[in-house]
């Protein structure tokens, strides 16, 4: 059966918006981008790699403004090897805005309400694991429908004070397991929940 999983470069205050670089996220006038990048370890490699077709049976989930960025960025680095990854997996778009052919190799653009959607991906795709990187809003749809299975949380000894959160104040409660945790030597905790039903 399918899984849908979360990776997020969090703060220790929820903010997720702009970890990678300076200009990643200007959103609302951040202008604390590319918090995320001192604290970068071999751990967090290996967490990232794992998301990233570690398995082989995953495909990339991804919101409009996330997959613009990372496909302004990704294609681009030719000596990282994860732009060969990336380039490889299949690329899921939810968005209401954009339109085929997406510009991206490996890109399916998912149609409609973004949870109902993604829900018909999973029942159609029942072997293959969704993995999401970033996307915050994305995230919060589908986690007011209980469609996300694991978030793994590399959460970052640092306090923004401002910025996009991952758990924004929507109103929506959720109570989460600890699975697994891992702390790194720059400090970051790589923390692995998973929902526990209400």
């Amino acid at each position: 059966m399918s899984r849908l999983m979360v990776i997020c470069n969090l703060t220790l205050d929820g903010v997720m918006q702009g970890p990678g670089r300076p200009e990643e996220d200007e959103r609302g006038g951040f202008t604390r981008g590319g918090w995320a990048v001192p604290y970068s370890s071999d751990a967090m490699g290996r967490v990232m790699s794992e998301g990233m077709g570690g398995g082989g049976r995953e495909a990339m989930l991804f919101g409009r403004r996330t997959y613009e960025d990372f496909y302004g960025f990704w294609p681009r680095q030719r000596d990282n090897p994860f732009t060969a990854v990336l380039d490889q997996m299949q690329k899921y778009v939810a968005s209401t805005t954009l339109a085929e052919p997406l510009p991206w190799v490996n890109s399916t653009l998912l149609r409609g309400e973004a949870a109902a959607a993604v829900a018909a991906l999973n029942a159609a795709e029942p072997d293959q694991d969704l993995v999401v990187l970033g996307s915050g809003v994305l995230v919060g749809t589908l986690r007011r429908r209980n469609l996300v299975d694991e978030y793994k949380l590399l959460i970052h000894p640092l306090v923004l004070g401002t910025g996009r959160r991952l758990f924004p104040d929507d109103g929506t409660a959720s109570t989460l397991e600890l699975v697994d945790s891992v702390g790194t030597s720059t400090g970051v905790i790589i923390a692995t929940y998973h929902p526990v039903p209400s």
